[in-house]
């Protein structure tokens, strides 16, 4: 078995295969880490930042890189774009190794340019507004310093409308809540659902905190749409799902990845058994990896519950992506850790996926359609929605080129 154990030995291994060129010091190598720890956005936040905080540990618990420890810098964006903007300007004035997080695509439109203009990789974690990673990409800029461990919108719209196609569905309604996440999710749905044929017979617009959507649900359905879609955050999907509910209206009801959160699934109740969306991670025992970071996740975070799964693992498997491409750079140096990033030569056993050259100059998402699982509410936590999916969750689903 690939145990916690295993994965600190081969950075044991690595470390001492190169002659770094740090300084020798005893200083500890730093690495932000920006995200929502508090608000309706924090179970994602907390989430992420433990699954960072487990790979962190493991890599530690071997001596860290070349001896050097890594120190994690750890601030609350509180989903707020303009407190997400001045972390970024703080993390960068520190001159941190790299910053790993973001979990809400506002905040992370609001922190790219920081990074990009002090040079400094920020690896996306969580959040999946498209335009993050391609802001820089070429021939938008030389070098683009944003990449991504997380799907991309355009995936989960393009997953979603699948889905309903394979139910017989040609007329849908959406919800979106009024963020950057919410309206770019609109956007992709739009683009998904005419591209394969899909009315789109109703959408509006909620806002962050709306706890009664009658009204909506009830317009939605007058529209004739034979499923609800919804694109926002747990508690105002989990309204929907009670106001849906009670007006008794039963179509299927899909959404972004984030009804798979705890939030979602607890404040909904029974209303929210049957929602279906896309994942790269559903937590249950399979791979060898997978068991030794659920089994280490509730041994340092004394549960079994994890708020937001996907937002874990996804953690977990940057900061070890992240890691590994400072070694090959032997170098703290920003550019050279990009160059890495985009050239890695070690291939990296993760719980979401085998990374086999993940990134490339012209490419900084590593998660493509082909990584997507459908996942469904069922008895309380998140279950594969269908057989082949559970099938492919134990496969190897290696990047597509």
């Amino acid at each position: 078995m690939w145990t916690t154990c295993g994965r600190a030995l081969l950075f044991c291994a690595l470390s001492v295969t190169h002659t770094f060129n740090f300084a020798q010091t005893d200083q500890t190598l730093k690495i932000g880490v920006s995200g929502p720890f508090s608000g309706g956005s924090a179970p994602m936040g907390d989430s992420m930042r433990n699954g960072i905080r487990l790979a962190v540990e493991e890599i530690n618990s071997v001596g860290g890189i070349n001896g050097r420890k890594i120190e994690l810098i750890e601030r609350d964006d509180a989903a707020k774009p303009d407190v997400g903007a001045k972390i970024a300007d703080e993390l960068t004035q520190k001159k941190v190794v790299a910053t790993i997080g973001i979990v809400n695509t506002g905040v992370g439109l609001a922190s790219i340019d920081a990074y990009q203009k002090a040079k400094i990789p920020l690896l996306v974690a969580v959040s999946t507004g498209t335009m993050l990673t391609r802001k820089y990409a070429p021939p938008a800029a030389p070098e683009n310093y944003i990449f991504r461990i997380s799907p991309t919108l355009d995936l989960e719209a393009k997953v979603v409308v699948a889905d309903l196609k394979r139910k017989g569905i040609s007329r849908a309604a959406i919800l979106a809540d009024a963020t950057a996440f919410g309206q770019d999710g609109l956007k992709a749905f739009h683009t998904q659902a005419r591209t394969a044929g899909i009315a789109v017979a109703f959408e509006e617009r909620f806002e962050i905190g709306d706890q009664d959507m009658s009204g909506q649900i009830k317009r939605a359905r007058a529209s004739g749409a034979q499923a609800l879609v919804v694109w926002g955050i747990g508690p105002e999907l989990a309204a929907i799902a009670r106001n849906k509910e009670a007006l008794g209206w039963k179509v299927p009801l899909l959404g972004s990845w984030t009804l798979s959160m705890r939030s979602f699934i607890d404040l909904s109740g029974k209303a929210g058994q049957g929602a279906l969306m896309p994942q790269t991670f559903i937590q249950d025992f399979g791979s060898a990896s997978k068991n030794s970071f659920l089994l280490a996740y509730e041994r340092i975070f004394k549960t079994d519950m994890i708020p937001s799964p996907m937002s874990a693992a996804q953690g977990y498997d940057g900061m070890h992506l992240l890691c590994l491409a400072i070694i090959q750079a032997n170098s703290t140096d920003g550019s050279k850790i990009k160059d890495a990033l985009e050239n890695l030569k070690s291939r990296y056993q993760g719980v979401i996926t085998s990374y086999n050259k993940p990134f490339s100059g012209e490419d900084h998402d590593a998660i493509t359609h082909n990584m997507l699982l459908m996942g469904v509410v069922a008895s309380g936590r998140v279950d594969y929605a269908y057989t082949e999916d559970e099938k492919r969750g134990a496969l190897l689903r290696m990047k597509a080129r």
